[in-house]
């Protein structure tokens, strides 16, 4: 039905009267339903309405784990890479910030439960959490997994974890192609910690999770701590692009946080904060470069779609 059928056409009248055709109630009653459907202002998404009205915008992080969260020793207060992105996105829109720290078992259910309204968590795009949460397309890392291992193991190349048991944190996206590519026996703990105490205690022959802290632990202020121990090899496992999470159907927060992301990448706060953080910057640089160009990457990248 058009708009100009809620309107009577004046040509039309009933024979042998000057009476006009007046339409059906029924008709009135869609027309004006329609129309004021039409006219209903467009509302933001409930998590914006819910950011605005309380004044605060809650982040699940992924808490203390360098090189992208650390414990500041003079406030307490949990800070870092992840924490200076949200406080900048809680800055835009004008709202105090609380920070959550999560963990990988727990922390998509902290997002679809409301506890949280982002995840800034180190969490690489799969199709699995792409068909229950949403994203900012424009990824802000891209980051694969690395094997620390006993320098004695005999570990060199991915290929080597076969039918040996790799340590993973739960919910881990490694995990997939350790078994099914590697031929790896996994197991799952609760987080980064729970995994490198498993593989000291020689409960696997690897402890598997980003690259950038695995490279940390190795070379940061525990180092001396695993003195013994080794990364397998440089090569990255499954690189995939790191993205920021919301839920489903908050397209005005999608948006935002986008648009937020890609002026990260532009102006170079990005890669200031990695160099700050002492986050791998090689991609972050890259992606800066081309940001100058007015050139984005989105997620998924074609090779995460096969």
């Amino acid at each position: 039905m058009s708009l100009l059928s809620c309107s009577p056409s004046p040509s039309l009248a009933c024979a042998g009267t000057r009476r006009s055709w007046l339409p059906p109630l029924s008709l009135w009653t869609a027309c004006a339903s329609l129309l004021g459907v039409l006219a209903a202002p467009a509302h933001a998404d409930a998590t914006l309405d819910k950011i605005k009205q309380r004044g605060k915008l809650s982040v699940g992080v992924d808490g203390v784990g360098p090189p992208f969260g650390a414990l500041d020793p003079a406030t307490g207060q949990l800070g870092g890479f992840q924490v200076d992105l949200a406080k900048d996105i809680a800055k835009r829109l004008g709202v105090e910030l609380e920070v959550v720290s999560v963990v990988a078992s727990t922390r998509v259910q902290f997002l679809q439960a409301g506890k949280v309204d982002l995840l800034i968590a180190n969490i690489q795009w799969t199709k699995e959490r792409n068909q229950i949460l949403s994203f900012a397309p424009t990824p802000y890392n891209l980051v694969g997994g690395g094997a620390i291992v006993a320098k004695n193991s005999g570990i060199h190349k991915w290929e080597d974890l076969r039918g040996k048991v790799a340590c993973v944190s739960q919910g881990s996206n490694f995990t997939k192609p350790l078994q099914e590519t590697y031929g790896a026996i996994v197991k799952g703990f609760r987080g980064i910690p729970e995994s490198l105490l498993a593989l000291k205690g020689g409960t696997c022959a690897a402890s598997v999770h980003i690259y950038p802290a695995m490279r940390y632990t190795l070379s940061g202020a525990s180092a001396a701590q695993w003195k013994d121990y080794t990364l397998a090899t440089n090569e990255q496992l499954i690189p995939s692009p790191t993205v920021i999470w919301l839920r489903r159907g908050e397209t005005d927060t999608q948006a935002l946080v986008d648009q937020t992301i890609q002026e990260w990448h532009r102006s170079g706060a990005l890669l200031a904060l990695a160099l700050k953080h002492g986050v791998p910057e090689e991609y972050i640089r890259s992606a800066n470069q081309r940001a100058q160009q007015g050139k984005f990457d989105h997620a998924p990248f074609d090779a995460d779609l096969k």
